[in-house]
């Protein structure tokens, strides 16, 4: 009894929650920044445009959190307006550091 095989390629199934990529960037850039870009996409097995995505993403997020809103900005410029009085255990780490370091 023979049994059949068929290959079946994961390239045509495509999941339903990833979007379509139509969209094109062209770029310049140095020969290094190309080989560098190449090295990237062969250790990590992504495109040159998702390598470009995921640093935008990285720069977005870095910047997210650099950026101080509401009230977590309130309550930074009102620590630096009127800082609040060092504890007694600061104090000590503050007299041990001199200690050590002079």
């Amino acid at each position: 009894m023979a049994t059949s095989t068929r290959a079946t390629s994961t390239r045509s199934k495509k999941p339903a929650d990833r979007e379509i990529k139509r969209e094109r960037i062209e770029l310049r850039v140095a020969a290094s920044a190309k080989q560098i870009i190449k090295r990237a996409m062969a250790i990590s097995g992504l495109t040159a445009g998702d390598l470009a995505y995921e640093g935008a993403r990285r720069v977005l997020d870095e910047h997210g959190r650099m950026v101080l809103t509401g009230r977590d900005r309130d309550t930074f410029l009102d620590a630096i307006a009127e800082p609040p009085a060092p504890t007694p255990r600061l104090v000590a780490a503050l007299k041990r550091h001199r200690r050590h370091f002079g």
